[in-house]
């Protein structure tokens, strides 16, 4: 089936959902943990408990400002890799109470490990693009629209890494803002994984698609399925609708095709984060050749 390009018309067109900004705080500036965050301008730092968040900012090079671990924390071998990774890039190493931790982090479930690091640096849609044309692919993305839930949004993030896209879409709206939990859930995605804040969603299909990027919007009562779609395999942004609700009318109107997974058991859906997983890699089996 042909489609007429990004730029103009709608390719392949839809049957019909499958159906998250910074935050930071909780360190204050010099790095000791103390609860709650200001809100009188944008904070300087952004809290990321977890070994595995911990240890791929360190491994991805991100200029931390200090490194916290729980007194008494038993030592294994991720937070020895972790320390040795600090040591080398000059990055202080201070032992804190556990309650501090908890207080700092509002409960997160933190493993002893806390990096104070800068704020979550985002990026361009152009810059996106950048990341794409310097691997010499064709760009594979993922947007998010209405995905409010912070472990959909990680767990989104997380899979987007592994399969080798290059960058995740979050509209200034309707959509989770980076937390610690985020990147908790993301175990250290977010080190790697450009993030561009979009602000108006379908403005930014629109760019992509004068850009040559189809946008294919995952929706549960579509009429064709994303394995045998023609766009699966070219230059294209998954767009991922909230959960229960599936995606939003605009961005329904503006994505080029509509698609959804094949669901041959009597279950009737599926969890936001599972579909794009799934989603995600049957679009890198099919741009590998598959």
């Amino acid at each position: 089936m042909s489609a007429a390009g990004p730029s103009g018309g709608r390719g392949t067109r839809r049957g019909g959902g499958a159906r998250g900004r910074d935050t930071r705080g909780g360190a204050a500036r010099s790095g000791a943990p103390r609860g709650g965050q200001r809100r009188d301008r944008e904070p300087d730092h952004r809290l990321v408990g977890g070994v595995h968040p911990v240890r791929e900012l360190l491994r991805a090079g991100a200029d931390l400002h200090e490194l916290l671990l729980a007194e008494g924390r038993e030592p294994d071998t991720l937070v020895g890799e972790i320390e040795e990774l600090a040591a080398a890039a000059g990055v202080r190493v201070r032992r804190v109470a556990r309650d501090d931790l908890d207080r700092a982090t509002a409960g997160l479930v933190h493993q002893g490990v806390v990096a104070v690091a800068p704020p979550l640096r985002t990026v361009s849609l152009a810059q996106v693009l950048e990341v794409a044309a310097v691997a010499g692919e064709p760009p594979l993305l993922v947007a998010l629209d209405g995905v409010t839930d912070p472990h959909n949004l990680g767990s989104i993030a997380r899979t987007a890494e592994a399969v080798g896209a290059h960058g995740l879409l979050l509209p200034g709206r309707r959509t989770a803002s980076v937390t610690p939990v985020v990147e908790k859930a993301a175990a250290g995605a977010l080190a790697h994984l450009k993030v561009a804040e979009v602000g108006n969603l379908v403005r930014a299909l629109g760019q992509l698609g004068e850009a040559g990027v189809w946008s294919l919007g995952l929706d549960g009562d579509a009429s064709e399925e994303l394995g045998g779609h023609p766009l699966a395999g070219e230059a294209c942004v998954l767009v991922v609708g909230a959960e229960g609700a599936g995606l939003s009318r605009l961005a329904r109107a503006r994505c080029d095709a509509l698609v959804r997974l094949p669901m041959r058991g009597r279950v009737g859906s599926l969890n936001a984060s599972v579909a794009a997983g799934v989603a995600l890699y049957e679009l890198r089996r099919r741009r590998d050749g598959g």
